[in-house]
């Protein structure tokens, strides 16, 4: 199967190697050459444009940083739309913004899948994803398979913009649990606890977590590079959570307690790092120098 895949980075491009394990030929695009290189590198095609990709690609998938990039790539396909194509689109981004972009594409014949992935960078290289599908039925059809190459687990739930919906919960989730983590980690090696136990035991009781397990590793040995998520898109996700929230009428006083650290990380020129560096952020206002 040919798979088209807009957007190789941290996301995009682990989901390319798992595709490719699997025996599709992936043709890839991104604006940074140094990805379109790795991706060559790996085995898959570097397409020259969107355009490209989708006149040669049987499926696509896009992994996006933002509602501009999204933009810009339905711009794309809609100069030179394919009719037929199915697009998966895999990011976290507001639903108003994927919903017009489902409108403008359907009018070029493309059929545009709402199906925002669960799962950090690092589960991506593993295959330990999550993809919460939405979107016409027989456009999912044809997709579930190139999902099953990817991800550990799709779920289908419906109507259009029920995935992202479910994504808001499940990232809701992540922000609390991700700083609690932080929290506990720090609450620990201030009493005088070994960190590289705190993550031995915790991990073996009821306290743990799918995110503690994932992140406070990384926040023992203090190690935050490469990232599987980055703290400055991490910071996307939860204003579109936030504002989701918000249209309906919903308090959410964990989820906003836990954003001031992450505002903090960024303060401290840590957005280029692992959403795991708010640990760093509690051990400094708690006084601990390692």
């Amino acid at each position: 199967m040919k798979v088209g895949v807009i957007g190789v980075g941290i996301m995009g491009s682990a989901i390319a190697r798992n595709l490719m394990r699997a025996g599709s030929t992936v043709i890839g695009y991104d604006i940074s050459d140094s990805r379109m290189a790795e991706l060559e590198g790996a085995g898959g095609i570097a397409a020259r444009s969107v355009a490209d990709l989708a006149g040669e690609a049987e499926l696509a998938l896009s992994s996006l940083p933002s509602i501009a990039a999204l933009d810009v790539t339905v711009n794309a396909l809609l100069a030179r739309p394919r009719s037929g194509l199915v697009l998966a689109e895999l990011s976290t981004l507001p639903i108003e913004a994927k919903l017009r972009a489902r409108d403008a594409l359907a009018a070029g014949g493309i059929a545009l899948l709402d199906c925002p992935i669960s799962g950090t960078g690092a589960q991506a290289v593993t295959g330990d994803l999550a993809v919460y599908a939405s979107g016409e039925r027989a456009a999912f059809d044809r997709a579930a398979p190139l999902f099953a190459q990817f991800a550990r687990v799709t779920h289908y739930l419906g109507a259009f913009g029920n995935g992202s919906k479910m994504k808001f919960v499940a990232n809701l989730l992540v922000a609390i649990h991700n700083v609690a983590s932080a929290e506990a980690m720090v609450l620990g090696m201030k009493a005088g606890l070994d960190p590289a136990e705190i993550v031995k035991v915790i991990a073996s009781g009821v306290g743990t977590s799918r995110i503690f397990e994932l992140r406070a590793p990384m926040m023992a040995e203090r190690r935050y590079e490469p990232p599987t998520m980055k703290i400055e898109i991490w910071q996307k996700d939860m204003a579109v959570i936030s504002g989701f929230a918000a249209s309906h009428g919903v308090a959410t006083p964990l989820f906003s307690a836990s954003a001031p650290i992450y505002n903090a990380a960024i303060g401290q020129q840590r957005g280029g790092e692992d959403t795991a560096a708010v640990c760093a952020v509690l051990e400094q206002m708690a006084g601990i120098e390692r």
